[in-house]
């Protein structure tokens, strides 16, 4: 039976709409967004949990897709990057010059918008505890920051 290849049907909701797909069953959601869904704002930088730039909500949690299996998603919400344009996070990143040159930028916003939904006016210790999961090899760390700041702001 070589040459057979085995797939699966996994229905969730995907930025607000239901969504099914096949894939594989070992692939990662990250594997299935960006090469079955051709969403790219979810980046790969590590492929093992180390860099957050694949950083998705899950039920509205912050999850690394790249660590997650497709099958993990099954009946459930997944919220990417793309489906958080226009929220004030993204402007704020936007807004502060938080971006630099922006690869990390899409995990950093979402696990920004994981926090807010949870705490809505955190302090600058929660925030950084909420974003220890997501590297940036550009900058200090000052502009993302202050794009957190203005967003609890607004």
């Amino acid at each position: 039976m070589s040459g057979v290849r085995v797939v699966g049907r996994y229905s969730f909701i995907l930025n607000g709409r239901p969504t099914t797909v096949e894939a594989p069953p070992g692939y990662t959601l990250l594997e299935t967004l960006r090469q079955i869904l051709h969403l790219t704002g979810t980046k790969d930088g590590c492929s093992s949990g180390d860099c957050g730039a694949c950083t998705v909500l899950l039920d509205g949690k912050a999850v690394h897709s790249c660590l997650t299996l497709i099958s993990q998603v099954e009946g459930r919400e997944v919220t990417t990057v793309e489906g958080l344009a226009g929220s004030k996070v993204v402007k704020s990143f936007a807004e502060s010059g938080a971006v630099q040159c922006g690869y990390c930028t899409p995990g950093f916003v979402v696990a920004v918008e994981a926090l807010l939904r949870a705490n809505p006016n955190p302090s600058i210790e929660e925030v950084k505890e909420a974003l220890r999961g997501n590297l940036c090899r550009c900058t200090g760390y000052v502009k993302i920051l202050d794009a957190v700041k203005m967003a609890i702001s607004d």
